[in-house]
């Protein structure tokens, strides 16, 4: 497992914690460690494997539970947070994200409010005129939205 596999795992973390309205700034330290991982010079596995936890703790933004979480990753492929967020906000979630018009926040209420956690269900709430629903939402943004739904799902 190379940085940037650890990296985008901390990083995907973190959008799933945003999507599900955790505290703001454990995502965002989420999003620092893995940025600071992601370009970070010798390989985390090296280091936890010659060094441990304790140096690990020395990169920045990465502190004891951030460290003991790249052990676990490193150590088992997961992680017992990672997996947890999985099991109560699906990846598939992180989808809609690729849906032209849908950014975080609606992200953050499709799912929250409307409980879509795929783009399957995304599909059917377009279609269903749910979008109506939603305040911020005006016409181009749901044609946008509809129309990106429609391309990614057939």
């Amino acid at each position: 497992m190379d940085n940037e596999e650890i990296a985008r795992r901390f990083a995907r973390l973190a959008t799933l914690m945003e999507i599900r309205g955790d505290d703001r700034y454990r995502i965002r330290s989420y999003r620092n460690a893995a940025e600071t991982i992601a370009t970070w010079p010798t390989p985390l596995t090296v280091i936890a494997a010659e060094e441990g936890a304790r140096a690990l703790q020395a990169i920045p933004g990465v502190g004891r539970a951030i460290s003991g979480k790249i052990i676990e990753l490193i150590e088992r492929g997961t992680f017992a947070a990672w997996e947890k967020l999985v099991a109560e906000t699906p990846l598939t979630t992180l989808d809609l994200l690729r849906v032209e018009g849908v950014g975080i926040k609606t992200a953050t209420t499709l799912h929250q409010q409307f409980k879509i956690a795929s783009l399957d269900d995304l599909r059917k709430f377009v279609e269903g005129g749910g979008l109506e629903m939603i305040d911020g939402i005006g016409e181009k943004t749901a044609a946008k939205i509809e129309s990106s739904v429609r391309s990614l799902t057939t």
